[in-house]
């Protein structure tokens, strides 16, 4: 017959019940009004400094073969354009550099303009604000309402990107206003100790990114888009080209403009707007917004100039349709009263290779840059020259 024997009488004590089988720990609700003890187990004496050694050895392993893996896809180290980066250049303006030129807008003049080849053309380098997938209103909106900006602005014009709002980055702003220490610091150490030296520290190639893209069964309800893959190249100063594999890999390239058709007048696109009505105070928003920041940077001297970089191919056919220049850039250099610069009016900024349509390669990107600059500096001048609009 099974016994058993309690020690319950004491109060506090680790009372058990002792089975033929296993001890049995009574609970809080077997003793009302008395404490739960705290269970005690004895750790069996291990290897410890030999298991720790084993895990290590182990996380390395694992890290070196994912690193090798895709070094061997043609992937080298790059700074991550973080928004931790942006922030750095960001906050040059209130650390004094609120002098300079600064460039916002999506990811054309982001990849398209060369930073060093700027320098060299005009001896200042400008501080490079732009976001890719995401319209500069917001960042104007931003620049407006700082009174230490007081330089001059190149901004970006993306049809698809600024006349609809779209913000793919929009979490910088928060960030600039909410950015804690310990994320400055993991920033600074990610920069400094991580990201030049480490090719798979990209979010493209973070294993669940990788995971979520393979070739999973359709799931109904459920668009099967095709995510945004790496195109660029980033410095630390977020100078910025366009990924060599792109322009050498043909496979990878097709990859890439495949994404870029998902918007093309597609049901599922996350920028297109099928009903016009909607789409045209999208267009109206956008401008008055401009607008009212242009206004704001006007009123202490910042000269703002709009820069519509080349597409191709497709994605050009697309922005004709969709957002057509009459309709959109001549109203809002009109509305704005600022100047422009739109490809389609100078040679010298056509003729480029734009390997996925979007982007100019980096050798074009280079001659583009050293093109379109002098006529930057050419309407800043001329602007300078004359008083600003009256509003």
């Amino acid at each position: 017959m099974p016994s058993s024997t309690s020690s319950s009488d004491t109060a506090g004590s680790d009372a058990v019940i002792t089975s033929a089988f296993v001890p049995v720990r009574l609970t809080a609700s077997d003793r009302p009004g008395v404490a739960q003890p705290v269970p005690v187990r004895d750790i069996p004496a291990q290897p410890w400094g030999a298991i720790l050694a084993g895990m290590l050895v182990m996380l390395g392993i694992m890290l070196a073969s994912w690193e090798l893996y895709w070094r061997a896809y043609g992937v080298t180290p790059t700074y991550r354009n973080s928004d931790g980066q942006w922030l750095v250049q960001r906050r040059r303006i209130d650390a004094g550099e609120g002098d300079k030129t600064v460039l916002v807008g999506a990811s054309r003049i982001l990849f398209d303009t060369s930073l060093p080849v700027w320098e060299k053309v005009t001896g200042k380098r400008p501080i490079q604000l732009a976001l890719e997938g995401t319209s500069p209103v917001p960042i104007m909106e931003n620049l407006a309402d700082d009174p230490n900006f007081t330089g001059r602005l190149v901004v970006d014009v993306s049809p698809d990107i600024l006349f609809t709002g779209f913000t793919y980055r929009g979490s910088v702003l928060p960030y600039l206003r909410d950015q804690t220490p310990s994320q400055r610091i993991g920033d600074w150490l990610s920069t400094r100790f991580i990201e030049p030296f480490f090719a798979f520290y990209d979010p493209d190639y973070a294993l669940s990114t990788v995971v979520r893209r393979q070739a999973w069964p359709d799931r109904p309800g459920l668009p099967n888009r095709l995510a945004v893959r790496r195109l660029a190249v980033h410095d630390e100063d977020r100078n910025t080209q366009m990924w060599d594999k792109v322009v050498n890999d043909p496979e990878y390239r097709a990859l890439a403009r495949r994404v870029w058709a998902q918007d093309f007048d597609s049901p599922n696109s996350v920028k297109r707007n099928a009903d016009p009505e909607k789409a045209q105070k999208a267009i109206d928003e956008a401008i008055s917004r401009a607008t009212a920041a242009i206004t704001k940077m006007r009123a202490r001297g910042v000269r703002v100039l709009f820069l519509r970089p080349p597409s191709a191919g497709d994605y050009y056919a697309y922005e004709q349709r969709s957002f057509p220049r009459t309709k959109t850039w001549d109203v809002l250099l009109e509305r704005t009263q600022t100047p422009g610069i739109h490809f389609e009016d100078y040679p010298e900024l056509q003729g480029y290779e734009l390997p996925e349509w979007s982007h100019l390669a980096p050798s074009e990107a280079e001659r583009y840059t050293a093109n379109y600059v002098p006529i930057v500096e050419r309407m800043f001048a001329e602007m300078e020259a004359k008083p600003a609009p009256a509003r």
